[in-house]
């Protein structure tokens, strides 16, 4: 089943076929639409409200969201996303995170309630999509065993001014994947197609979720896996909201291509390294499409 802008849609239910068809999707377009997840869509608007309260709060209290690794508490709007604003809870399935989150910002107890359901419902949900990306793979193990997860909370602020813009930069995203909750009515979302090059929509299908596959997957994968480049543009003067959960990389070991995807006719393209020190180069290297993979690119092929 395919929307008609294109990006498939993927029904989780659909058990004979389910692993084939997100392995297929990675492949072709490293961006999908899953339905029929298992998250409820009462847990989806609870979270929308929560997010919206959340970044509400006056820039003195936002602030007060930090994290253990730089740049990933709360980001102002700023020169490069002026319409744009986020909060997040980096390895949001530790133990505390959730409550150091709230304990920050001063959240209630209600707001507390829906952010645990929230993330351990999206952290089982990547567990499962893991498993059968392996299993779609024909592999085995655990894939996302220990991985640090991020939750971010963003917020549009558009106006009329801001119609035909750009909200959020064209970029690939660094980890292995990501489950997003884009807005259920206003639109924005754009994938680059593998195929032709063109930025197509990705249109809202309230109660959804959409799939982008990050740089991390493209490495992991030996280069079958499209790390999608995308971006958002405001289309429309209305706030638009949107909930990601980013699976990451390991996290106490390098960053490497699978050894069973490797073989005489493909061979690895990819020496091992490590995330951090991957996210950090994107950075300096101000390459945000995931062109700082090159830097890590095999040399005996």
């Amino acid at each position: 089943m395919a929307a008609a802008s294109g990006v498939p849609v993927i029904d989780m239910q659909d058990f004979a076929t389910l692993a084939e068809k997100l392995v297929k999707a990675c492949e072709e377009w490293g961006c999908f639409r899953l339905i029929n997840h298992g998250v409820s869509e009462k847990l989806m608007s609870d979270v929308k409200a929560v997010t919206l309260s959340l970044l509400d709060l006056p820039p003195e209290i936002k602030m007060r969201n930090a994290s253990p690794v730089e740049g990933k508490g709360y980001t102002p709007p700023n020169h490069a996303s002026p319409f744009f604003e986020g909060m997040s809870i980096y390895d949001m399935a530790s133990s505390g995170a959730v409550d150091d989150f709230c304990n920050q910002l001063g959240a209630s107890a209600h707001h507390r309630e829906i952010l645990f359901k929230y993330c351990q419902a999206l952290y089982d949900l990547a567990q499962d999509l893991g498993a059968k990306l392996l299993q779609g793979m024909g592999l085995h193990g655990d894939l996302f065993n220990g991985w640090p997860c991020q939750l971010k909370l963003n917020k549009y602020n558009y106006n009329p001014q801001s119609v035909g813009q750009t909200g959020a930069v064209m970029h690939s995203d660094p980890g292995f994947l990501t489950i997003l909750q884009d807005d259920e009515i206003i639109g924005g979302l754009e994938a680059v197609s593998r195929n032709t090059g063109e930025l197509v929509p990705v249109d809202p299908m309230p109660g959804t979720f959409v799939i982008n596959v990050g740089d991390i997957a493209k490495v992991w994968s030996n280069g079958r896996f499209c790390n999608v480049k995308h971006r958002v543009q405001c289309y429309e003067a209305k706030i638009r909201t949107s909930i990601a959960l980013f699976v990451l990389g390991p996290r106490d070991a390098k960053v490497e291509t699978r050894h069973e995807l490797v073989d005489s006719e493909h061979p690895n393209l990819y020496v091992p390294f490590d995330f951090e020190e991957y996210r950090t180069l994107r950075t300096t290297t101000k390459a945000p499409t995931g062109g700082a993979l090159e830097l890590f690119r095999a040399t005996n092929f």
